[in-house]
């Protein structure tokens, strides 16, 4: 775990502040539902994102999820792939 948090540090002081793991990025979309959104720093193209909808009276939904932002614009409940879950090149958007 202390290795860990070294090598984290050094990779935030070579330029890359922001860069977590899939536990990181979750917690920060639970401490700010709506107003975080993270991405994978190699995903595939430019405006794809993950955000957390918290459902209002008017939702259909019932419970919290997350959302992906396609390239298209496009905005459907997303599902983790076992290469998310192990990444460590989790950013904020």
């Amino acid at each position: 775990r202390e290795l860990r948090v070294v090598l984290r540090n050094c990779l935030r002081s070579e330029g890359n502040a922001g860069i977590m793991d899939i536990g990181e990025a979750l917690k920060a979309l639970k401490e700010n539902p709506g107003d975080c959104r993270i991405s994978r720093k190699n995903w595939n193209g430019p405006g794809q994102f993950l955000e957390l909808q918290v459902p209002d009276e008017h939702s259909k939904m019932t419970l919290p999820y997350i959302f992906i932002n396609t390239v298209q614009g496009d905005r459907v409940p997303w599902l983790a792939s076992q290469t998310d879950l192990l990444a460590e090149d989790w950013q904020f958007v």
